[in-house]
C-alpha cells in the first residue's frame, strides 16, 4: 500500500476528489434545513401486546429424573499393552542426473528495434508550427 509520502500528488488528488464529492451532500443538507416548517405527524396509538398463556405441560424439578452419579457411570477399559512398532521403510536408491555439458548453446534472441525507427504516434503538447 502506497503511503502519502511516496506519492504526494496522488494523495492530494484523492483528498481533492473526496472534498468535491461531499459538496453535493452539503448542498442537499443545507436545502433540507431551509425548507419551511412541515406539518407534524400525529402520534400513533401504541398497540397492547397480549400476555402469553401459561403452559402447564412443562415438567417441574420434582418430576425430573435424577442425574447419574460418577460412581454409576461405566468405566473405560484400561489396557497397558504396548503399541506395535512401526515397520522399517526400505531404503530408496538415489537418482542422479547426467552431468551438464560444459557449453550450452543459447538460442538466438531477437534484438530490440531502434527507438528512432518507431514512429511517433503519441501526441505531445508541443506548440503548433509557426509560419
Amino acid at each position: 500500500m502506497a503511503t502519502s509520502s511516496d506519492h504526494p500528488i496522488l494523495f492530494l488528488l484523492m483528498i481533492a476528489l473526496l472534498s468535491i464529492s461531499s459538496i453535493s451532500t452539503s448542498h442537499a443538507a443545507r436545502s433540507l434545513l431551509q425548507l419551511p416548517n412541515l406539518p407534524t405527524i400525529p402520534s400513533l396509538p401504541q398497540p397492547t401486546v397480549p400476555q402469553l398463556p401459561a403452559i402447564p405441560n412443562f415438567p417441574t424439578a420434582a418430576t425430573l429424573p435424577p442425574l447419574p452419579t460418577i460412581a454409576s457411570l461405566p468405566t473405560l477399559p484400561t489396557t497397558n499393552t504396548p503399541l506395535p512398532s512401526l515397520p522399517t521403510l526400505p531404503s530408496i536408491t538415489k537418482m542422479t542426473l547426467p552431468p551438464m555439458p560444459a557449453s550450452i548453446p543459447l538460442p538466438n534472441m531477437p534484438s530490440l528495434p531502434n527507438i528512432s525507427a518507431i514512429p511517433n504516434i503519441i501526441p505531445t503538447n508541443s506548440p503548433p508550427p509557426s509560419n
